[in-house]
């Protein structure tokens, strides 16, 4: 796959430091998590082939978990991150972590089918966004 054009992640130790200790705080094991940006044609081809999925999203998590050991490949939209941001009143990289932890949510055994499981998942997602805040590490203020 190739990545968004013009896309960079920034943070990139504060992000994996954020992202482990969510993964410590489920009482599971951080392992390999692989994050691929790319742009919405991208994202929706996999939906469609892997997945049966015939919509545009902005997030896919492939989950190679072994026993308590997080694995995964976790494929993001930079377009939907960018769209979605304007929509919810946030700033891209506020939306970028938001949909990065719901990725590893994903690969934690989260799901989001039902609205049930959707509430649960949103307010999992705010817990650990209120724990970035603890994370040391300077932000650099981009995505």
């Amino acid at each position: 796959m190739e990545k968004a054009p013009g896309f960079s992640l920034k943070n990139k130790r504060k992000l994996k430091k954020w992202i482990c200790r969510t993964i410590e705080a489920e009482k599971r094991i951080c392992g390999d998590i692989s994050f691929v940006f790319e742009q919405d044609e991208e994202v929706y081809r996999v939906n469609l082939e892997y997945l049966q999925h015939d919509w545009y999203t902005d997030v896919i998590s492939f989950d190679y978990n072994k026993g308590k050991k997080v694995n995964g490949d976790i494929i993001i939209s930079v377009d939907r991150i960018k769209e979605n941001a304007g929509k919810f009143g946030v700033t891209a990289r506020e939306e970028m972590r938001r949909v990065m932890i719901h990725g590893v949510l994903h690969l934690l055994g989260y799901e989001d089918h039902s609205k049930e499981e959707r509430e649960k998942m949103t307010g999992l997602e705010n817990k650990y966004l209120a724990l970035w805040q603890n994370i040391e590490g300077k932000e650099d203020g981009r995505i």
